[in-house]
């Protein structure tokens, strides 16, 4: 993690940590690094609901612009379509103004290169040298300062078409509901699942008024689409976050499906069509036991990455692999996007689950769930308060003290959020009571640190 740039973008409470003032230096280093060639750049900007958003717009929009890039403004719009939007408009950059799962009260900029991907950690390192050097800022005077453009409807058209595409099997036998968290999904859901080989499908927490993003709701609170689902006989809820780049599944019970059984149960799916590319599946150091149980007694192999669908997607691309994910519910389908796609995830498991002609609770009966606990601690200070604790002697005497007591019935993970303020404390064991006592324990530590 850079000073500004953590593991998605530039992030903090909004008006505070993340200012009018940053935003437009964030956007004035943006544009002179992706002008550097000496052209005008072209950047596209989109955002999700969030009250702040059009603030930091705002000032995004002027840094770009008096560094003499183009701007397209997308509106609200999913992350992942600002990233095929960048490629099919042919653009330098894209920006999306999301602090994606975290409450309203935050929000972030992330940025993705002309190619769809998030920028290199080298590319980042150049543009927070310029935050804090402005006067090493491109200020372009005359006819070479940047404009906003317009696109019209082209954009948002080209994004839902791409999304629909994915769907190869007949839905006419199947109803959904979908949640949109009060996020980005509440502009484009109804115009991607509307007569959509027959679905029929309802949609809740899609009334969004800058505030209640992500509020009980979306994938991060899953209690009110478990219940709806449950009580409304529906076959199956998707849920997803503030800037739709996650998915999680509800089954027909009611019972929440993670990112880790969606791998599993889709891993099968393109491996039996022959699809599958190297029958891998990229998953991170979260994933759960039971998850590597299964993918191992299936024929399927697992490389993991560091958690971050940065990070997933840097091992998909240096090995060749076309399926990769999160327990959190980002999934990404290398061959058709180039970051995690909510909507996307969505329709592909719909595929799945008409070809297979079972509920999703029968698809996920035999997939193995060991006992995990994850604890988040606030940590005051940023990130080199983190940085410090997770250095502490302390701090790992305890983590070697708790792993030498489960010996190999389990295990310890103690990572520092790339998004949020927070130290996550992660275990997992076949007994619940050591599994749920370990992860007490080390919290409580880092507490006191």
């Amino acid at each position: 993690m850079g000073k500004y740039f953590g593991t998605d973008g530039v992030r903090g409470a909004a008006n505070v940590t993340l200012d009018a003032p940053l935003a437009f230096r964030v956007g004035q280093a943006a544009a002179t690094v992706f002008g550097g060639s000496g052209k005008r750049p072209l950047v596209v900007i989109g955002k999700d609901t969030r009250l702040s958003g059009d603030m930091l717009e705002a000032a995004l929009v002027a840094g770009l612009t008096s560094a003499g890039a183009d701007v397209v403004l997308l509106g609200v719009m999913p992350t992942p379509a600002v990233a095929l939007i960048t490629v099919s408009l042919g653009a330098d950059a894209g920006a999306v103004i999301s602090a994606s799962h975290n409450p309203f009260g935050d929000n972030g900029i992330k940025l993705f290169g002309p190619k769809g991907f998030k920028l290199p950690d080298a590319v980042e390192d150049g543009i927070e040298e310029i935050i804090d050097d402005p006067a090493r800022a491109a200020k372009k005077t005359g006819g070479e300062i940047g404009r906003i453009l317009d696109k019209g409807r082209a954009p948002f058209d080209t994004y839902v078409n791409h999304v629909r595409s994915m769907a190869k099997e007949d839905f006419s036998h199947l109803r959904v509901l979908l949640d949109c968290a009060n996020g980005a999904s509440s502009a484009t859901a109804e115009a991607v699942f509307s007569n959509l080989n027959g679905l029929t499908f309802d949609v809740i927490h899609h009334e969004p008024d800058g505030v209640n993003i992500n509020l009980a709701c979306g994938s991060t609170h899953m209690e009110d689409l478990c219940a709806k689902v449950l009580e409304g006989g529906y076959d199956l809820g998707f849920a997803f976050d503030g800037d739709a780049d996650r998915c999680l599944v509800v089954d027909e019970k009611g019972e929440i499906m993670d990112g880790d059984k969606y791998m599993a149960i889709c891993g099968c799916y393109l491996r039996d069509r022959g699809e599958l590319k190297n029958d891998t599946i990229v998953a991170t150091v979260m994933s759960n036991l039971g998850f590597h149980e299964y993918c191992r007694d299936h024929g399927l192999k697992v490389e993991c990455a560091p958690v971050g669908d940065r990070y997933v997607l840097e091992l998909m691309q240096k090995g060749g692999h076309c399926l990769g994910g999160e327990q959190s519910g980002h999934i990404i389908f290398l061959d058709d996007e180039t970051t995690g796609d909510g909507q996307v995830a969505a329709v592909w498991f719909l595929n799945v689950l008409a070809a297979a002609g079972k509920t999703v609770s029968q698809l996920t009966q035999d997939i193995p769930h060991y006992p995990q606990e994850l604890i988040n601690v606030r940590i005051e200070g940023g990130n080199a308060a983190k940085v410090a604790i997770m250095k502490s002697e302390a701090l790992q005497r305890k983590i070697r003290e708790e792993e030498a007591m489960m010996g190999d019935q389990g295990r310890i993970l103690i990572r520092p959020s790339g998004t949020e303020p927070l130290i996550r404390v992660m275990t997992e064991a076949k007994d619940e009571e050591l599994c749920h006592g370990a992860a007490q324990r080390i919290a409580d530590l880092v507490r006191s640190l």
